[in-house]
């Protein structure tokens, strides 16, 4: 691919404005999960409490993703993003000045929703300037924001021992202020944006929305699941202090969050499908080493090379809803990363509750590697229909949908 072309394609202050905000937002998103050991402590949370706590944020965005996914499509990517951007301020001040409960950090948890939507906005906002060539690594770069994840597991650690973690969400309004004027300054939504064209209920009709729909559930929910979880899984089960847990932690989602936009430009080079299967053949392998508990120099590279698969996974399926649905981004958007962030919820959620009731984590993971499997299964079946589906548009019996 010839980066000057990419370049000259389409809207680079749009496409940096888009990584920004989703890079900010996501650090937004993860800070409960990044300050997990701290609060846990404070408040005296058990296990399944602990994995409750992280996987809300990622549940409560995958809800509000359905919102503002159609939303960008009708009132403008830009103006959409705006003001998920204000709405952020309000689980900031929460969790700054008024969280002193388990409740409080539920609540804190559901606004933190807010941000964590803002994937279904940043990723159109960027895709509608690129044509489908360049699909895959506009949305991966623009996706590439992820990394927010590894400024919240490397900082907010280190912080919260100076500041307390009361004080690292009100530090945090600081940098919200100048990510919103930035994105209000430059970001730009495409002359060429398509207009809302149909629901979430008319998109849910296509088979092809459900294959995605599963893919991105584990590639997505499995990254951002360990991600969220990874400073407990370091602190708990390898004896790591708070900050030890919170670096080892961003060290392995910086592999994954910067290996998205190579998934989605190996994608574009040989196939979205061919790419996804190599992954999920590793990754479930990989989780299965992970499941055995090994002494934690052989468990750090191990858990390194599941994030930078399940990352690569998160381009791969996003050049395909690229490809797929040009005309829906928007919605498909929406709804392909809500079921991303359903998957997200359920990680953290059973890693948390079936250590409370075997003692271990390696039951979690297990169930993880095996869902990995069933992906593999589901996209062996789901490339067999689209081939079949390329092979009537061209024969003229048909029409892929």
């Amino acid at each position: 691919m010839n980066l000057a072309e990419f370049r000259r394609a389409g809207h680079w202050p749009t496409l940096l404005c888009a990584f920004l905000y989703f890079d900010f937002s996501f650090m937004v998103w993860m800070l409960v999960g990044a300050l997990g050991v701290f609060i846990a402590q404070e408040l005296g949370l058990e296990p399944a409490q602990k994995g409750l706590l992280v996987a809300v944020p990622v549940l409560s965005g995958a809800a509000l993703r359905l919102v503002m996914g159609p939303a960008g499509d009708r009132f403008g990517a830009k103006r959409v993003g705006m003001v998920g951007l204000a709405l952020t301020a309000l689980p900031l001040l929460w969790g700054g000045f008024m969280m002193n409960s388990y409740a409080d950090g539920i609540v804190v948890g559901l606004l933190l929703g807010i941000a964590g939507a803002s994937f279904a906005v940043a990723l159109p906002l960027a895709s509608r300037w690129y044509p489908p060539e360049h699909q895959g690594l506009a949305m991966g770069i623009a996706g590439a924001g992820n990394s927010g994840t590894v400024l919240a597991a490397l900082f907010a650690p280190r912080l919260a021992e100076v500041i307390g973690w009361r004080g690292v969400f009100q530090a945090t309004l600081l940098p919200l202020v100048l990510v919103f004027a930035c994105f209000a300054l430059f970001a730009r939504d495409s002359p060429a944006r398509v207009a809302y064209r149909r629901s979430y209920l008319a998109l849910a009709r296509e088979a092809d929305v459900w294959w995605l729909n599963a893919f991105y559930l584990i590639t997505f929910g499995g990254f951002v699941g360990l991600a969220s979880f990874l400073p407990i899984l370091f602190f708990d089960q390898y004896g790591c202090t708070r900050v030890q847990a919170g670096s080892w932690a961003a060290l392995c989602v910086f592999a994954g969050s910067f290996a998205r936009p190579l998934g989605g430009y190996v994608a574009d080079r040989f196939g979205g499908t061919a790419v996804l299967g190599l992954l999920f053949l590793v990754a479930s392998n990989l989780t299965l080493a992970i499941a055995q508990l090994p002494a934690f120099a052989t468990a750090l590279p191990l858990i390194f090379a599941l994030m930078l698969t399940l990352g690569m996974g998160n381009g791969t399926v996003f050049q395909l809803v690229g490809e797929r649905f040009r005309q829906d981004v928007g919605v498909a958007t929406g709804l392909i990363g809500a079921a991303g962030g359903f998957g997200g919820f359920l990680f953290p959620s059973l890693l948390g509750i079936l250590r409370q009731w075997t003692g271990s984590y390696s039951t979690g993971l297990s169930v993880f590697a095996a869902a990995v499997v069933l992906a593999a299964f589901a996209l062996a079946i789901a490339q067999r229909r689209w081939n079949r589906g390329e092979a009537e548009v061209e024969s003229g019996v048909g029409a892929r949908v």
